[in-house]
């Protein structure tokens, strides 16, 4: 028998006792009954550690347990930038061209950029032609491979002494400030104007600043605004104040209740909310809605005003802009009178007193509410009312008779007719007549002849088209017919490159009811003649060269 020697390089196949100890031992390390694993280093591997992590792959190498390929190869690792490193500003003053070279930006003659990337002036000559006052080349960096501390690094690459310029030039500025702030306060005290202390009013809002946090208010220092909040909790609701479903709507989109709560209940007592409109229409809200609306006029028509940054002077201006207006009104008022006449009629009462007495009885409460007497105005149509045109005695549309409208006091079914009274309604009674006698005519023939009267209006139907389409075959010519095919062909024509455009379509981007016949009229001699002509012949051997 052969001796069989295994080499020791080859994996060993393991029988199914030794998969049991391997089992029982890698359970006895997880339990802690067993020692853990070591790696060539020393290091105890987790036990807990998936297999497919502890493993080694077979191009690795290992003849031991190790975690070494899981851990970061030193060969691989990217090398980053140092992180106080950023990229440098500025250009290179020693490394300035002395002769304009190829490829250079045309307009400064540098080498980095071209000529839709110079940030230089742009020059009436460039200096491709003149070769003169040539700028140097920007600092030519690559990226820099920051980590990912320096990536995040906000204050990387700040300078220090840029700032300090620029802290110097904002002090300079203050400075010039208040040189001139003193050289008018002199002017001023020679001039003997008294002297206003400029930081007093920001010193009296910071003062009264307390005052004005309180509940609904945010007043803040730095703005020095106050903002009024929708509403606080000790605040009540508007639509809690008269929970009566037909009081004042409230409007939960805008929250606004435009009408008063109280409106229905006894105005005696001491109200707090009147509506939202008694505080949008009082006091002098229309005055300052009137002023903003002169501001924008008086601004389009080139005056430099406006309410908010000079109020005083918008204010001089309208009072300057009223009196012009009423004396040119006034001059106007006396030219038309001086050319036409006519001034006697206007000597009248005045309306106080044409209007002061009237028998409308109206209460009032104490606080100017209307209690009773004037109710609220009903709405009317837009269309006129209890018009009687032509001397009609009834508006249009009080008579109906067999479909058509008409005038209850004449029967006219005439819309612009003059009412003929009584006898326009016994001449509508005598035309009438007529037709009945033809109802009647037409019961006695049905009778005579055994047959309904739909079958008879059918016949009598049948009888006027074959008149029709005699006499209309006795007028047409030969001309006259060939006109009509040719107009047939055209639109059969039409038609069938319709069809085709339609079934070439995606039938998902098909009009709506595409397919679908757009009129169902009657189909006409020419027209069958059209579509025999231009149909396709699907048993014609020569339809695939037509």
């Amino acid at each position: 028998m052969a001796d069989v020697r295994v080499s020791k390089e080859e994996p060993q196949k393991k029988t199914r006792l030794d998969w049991r100890k391997e089992k029982e031992l890698e359970e006895a390390r997880k339990a802690g009954t067993a020692p853990a694993l070591q790696d060539e280093e020393g290091r105890d591997i987790n036990p807990h550690i998936p297999q497919y992590i502890s493993s080694t792959p077979w191009y690795y190498g290992t003849t031991g347990p190790t975690l070494k390929h899981q851990r970061p190869q030193a060969e691989k690792q990217k090398t980053y930038d140092d992180i106080s490193q950023w990229y440098k500003r500025g250009v290179n003053d020693v490394q300035a061209p002395l002769k304009f070279k190829k490829g250079a930006c045309t307009n400064c003659g540098a080498m980095t950029h071209k000529k839709k990337d110079c940030v230089e002036r742009p020059r009436r000559v460039g200096a491709k032609y003149t070769g003169e006052n040539l700028r140097p080349d920007e600092f030519y960096q690559k990226d820099l491979n920051l980590d990912y501390d320096g990536k995040r690094d906000r204050w990387n690459g700040y300078d220090v002494d840029e700032h300090k310029k620029i802290a110097k030039e904002y002090e300079k500025i203050e400075l010039a400030k208040q040189h001139l702030k003193g050289q008018k306060l002199e002017e001023d005290l020679a001039q003997g104007l008294p002297y206003e202390k400029e930081g007093d009013s920001d010193e009296d809002e910071d003062k009264y600043a307390d005052k004005a946090d309180m509940p609904g208010q945010k007043f803040d220092t730095k703005r020095r605004t106050t903002v009024r909040n929708l509403r606080i909790r000790e605040d009540t609701a508007k639509y809690l104040y008269n929970l009566d479903p037909n009081s004042a709507y409230y409007d939960p989109k805008t929250r606004s209740m435009r009408e008063n709560p109280f409106k229905e209940k006894d105005q005696a007592k001491q109200v707090t909310y009147s509506g939202d409109n008694f505080v949008r229409y009082s006091g002098d809200t229309s005055k300052m809605a009137q002023t903003q609306l002169f501001a924008w006029e008086a601004y389009e028509k080139g005056a430099d005003v406006h309410l908010q940054v000079d109020p005083t002077k918008l204010e001089l201006l309208h009072k300057e802009y009223k009196v012009k207006k009423g004396s040119f009104e006034k001059d106007k008022k006396q030219t038309v009178l001086e050319k036409y006449g006519g001034e006697k009629h206007l000597e009248a009462p005045p309306k106080e007193l044409l209007l002061a007495q009237t028998e409308n009885y109206v209460e009032y409460s104490r606080t100017g509410k209307i209690v009773k007497g004037q109710e609220k105005g009903v709405a009317k149509s837009k269309y006129e009312e209890d018009v009687y045109p032509n001397n009609h005695k009834s508006v249009w549309g009080s008579y109906w008779s067999e479909g058509n409208w008409g005038f209850a006091c004449c029967h006219s079914l005439v819309k612009n007719s003059y009412c003929t009274g009584e006898a326009g309604k016994a001449s509508y009674g005598k035309q009438i007549l007529t037709p009945m006698t033809d109802a009647s005519k037409a019961i006695q023939n049905a009778e005579e002849s055994g047959k309904s009267l739909l079958e008879i209006h059918q016949e009598n139907k049948k009888k006027e088209k074959k008149k029709t389409r005699k006499s209309e075959d006795g007028e047409d010519d030969d001309e006259t017919k060939k006109k009509k095919l040719r107009k047939a062909l055209i639109e059969e024509e039409k038609q069938q490159l319709a069809a085709e455009r339609l079934l070439l379509m995606d039938e998902r981007k098909r009009p709506y009811n595409s397919m679908r016949a757009s009129d169902t009229k009657e189909v006409t001699e020419e027209e069958l003649e059209a579509y025999r002509i231009k149909r396709r012949q699907e048993d014609d051997p020569m339809k695939d060269f037509l």
